[in-house]
């Protein structure tokens, strides 16, 4: 890793997820060394820049290719230090040290504490932050027996990993696949601390005996970054491939992942059991685990196992953020990484088919959040007074009705039937027993997350806003965004 080697020496990084060239350009010819790394994780603060000299850092914010070379000229004046936030660190520290700006203080950066601060393709700056560590299989093992699965891709999503290891310990051969597709938080990683991913997942590949190891993500940019790492990745205990996915929500659910991973046109769940962990990617056994997963693993194994979950707040906000916070802390506290737009009425937690919940005092570890039927993929989006529940809660159903596989009926059949109650209900026609029913069947009889959880939305929408879907039924919208607006469900 690239450290100041003197109190002259400037270092300067540019952290954006795709930094502009004139930015670089703005910097040319400066007596400074210019590294590019990784986003922080807050898109409202980028292009980040960073300025370190010695034990000091000075921060400044969307930084222009025009004020660039006076922030670096800043370096050497530490009467103007106002101009930016300022940290003083380590000067060898590895971990981003994160400033007073708005967001960036946000929770704790432990699986995100190179994002922003190292650089994503060189082996040298994960190295320094104690990576490529030889560990024993047997502390893998033991970690995977705490650890659990991070977000609807994992197939050991929010269960410890162990179970799932076992019969590939057993077999003649295995496979890894990071399945990082479709989600904020693993785009992230992928993009700005592949390494982290990698070393979990070789340390996974290492514990069962697998061969191979597979990441799979639909994120071309993403794919470039961990391609270039992995080419780049000491002594990998198996063979790395990076495949591009469907963009389509549902090519995130594991099995599906695999279907497409193997080239199958039609991108169908598979029937289980077996599941995976018996026979996965071409029959082998197979570790299904998401990006989060496998670094929050590599950290573990790294700095001692510490519970924490990656958070991407989104919805109604002026710019989405992705934080870090620990199991402990609520779902408020991802929400001080974010400006919302207008007053808070609601917040659907837990991806694409969450719980509608309007309390946040809600711990984000995953057997509260169920616990409060809400959801644990790691997302909250924000719904403000101005927004229409029903119309809201009607377009997460449609669109769970065109996007499903098809595959079994209750999710074909299910999503569809409600979508077109919700719909009945601007007729007039508001069946709340009907809808509770049919939401238990899917949930009960589907047979993968995609229709266990499509109704989730409907189920706890109508708990929390009984009162406007009865409206509606009246032929009146609370929100005023429905009739008036010759509003329909679509």
């Amino acid at each position: 890793m690239i450290f100041p080697t003197s109190d002259e020496d400037v270092l300067v990084r540019i952290s954006d997820r795709n930094p502009s060239r004139e930015l670089l350009d703005g910097v040319a010819g400066a007596d400074c060394t210019v590294v590019e790394v990784g986003s922080t994780g807050f898109p409202a603060v980028e292009p980040l820049v960073s300025v370190t000299r010695g034990e000091r850092t000075t921060f400044h914010a969307q930084c222009s290719p025009e004020e660039i070379q006076e922030f670096v000229a800043l370096a050497d004046d530490s009467s103007r230090a106002d101009t930016a936030a300022v940290v003083e660190h380590d000067p060898e520290t590895t971990t981003f040290p994160a400033p007073e700006l708005f967001g960036l203080d946000t929770g704790v950066r432990r699986v995100l504490g190179g994002c922003g601060w190292r650089r994503p393709t060189h082996p040298d700056d994960h190295e320094a932050a104690g990576g490529f560590a030889s560990v024993a299989s047997e502390a893998v093992a033991s970690l995977a027996r705490q650890l659990r699965g991070r977000g609807w891709g994992d197939w050991r999503h929010d269960q410890r990993l162990i179970d799932a290891w076992r019969p590939a310990m057993e077999a003649d051969s295995a496979a890894v696949v990071v399945n990082a597709h479709g989600t904020t938080a693993d785009t992230l990683l992928l993009s700005s601390v592949p390494f982290e991913v990698l070393e979990g997942a070789n340390a996974a590949a290492r514990a069962v005996g697998a061969d191979r190891i597979v990441v799979y993500t639909a994120d071309n940019d993403a794919a470039l970054t961990v391609n270039e790492a992995a080419e780049n990745y000491p002594n990998p205990c198996a063979s790395v491939d990076v495949v591009g996915g469907p963009s389509e929500y549902r090519a995130a659910e594991p099995t599906m992942a695999l279907e497409a991973i193997e080239g199958n046109h039609r991108i169908e769940a598979r029937l289980r059991p077996p599941g995976p962990e018996v026979s996965g990617l071409h029959g082998d056994p197979t570790l299904v685990h998401t990006a989060r997963t496998f670094a929050q693993l590599a950290v573990a194994l790294r700095d001692g196992f510490a519970e924490s979950r990656l958070v991407t707040v989104t919805g109604d906000v002026a710019v989405p953020a992705t934080v870090e916070v620990p199991e402990s802390d609520t779902i408020e506290t991802a929400l001080d990484a974010v400006d919302i737009d207008g007053e808070f009425k609601a917040a659907c937690v837990g991806g694409r088919f969450g719980g509608i919940t309007t309390e946040l005092d809600i711990d984000v570890a995953p057997d509260t959040l169920a616990n409060a039927d809400l959801g644990t993929e790691g997302t909250v989006r924000i719904i403000t007074e101005d927004q229409c529940v029903v119309a809201f809660i009607g377009n997460k159903t449609q669109f769970a009705a065109d996007e499903n596989c098809g595959r079994c009926v209750p999710c074909r059949e299910g999503t569809t039937q409600l979508a077109n109650q919700l719909r009945a209900i601007y007729d007039g026609d508001y069946d709340s027993d009907g809808i509770e029913e049919l939401v238990r069947v899917m949930d009960l009889s589907s047979i993968c997350a995609f229709g266990k959880q499509a109704g989730r939305p409907t189920r706890t929408a109508m708990a929390a806003f009984e009162s406007e879907f009865a409206a509606h039924a009246d032929g009146r919208c609370p929100a005023g965004s429905c009739f008036d607006r010759n509003f329909a469900v679509s």
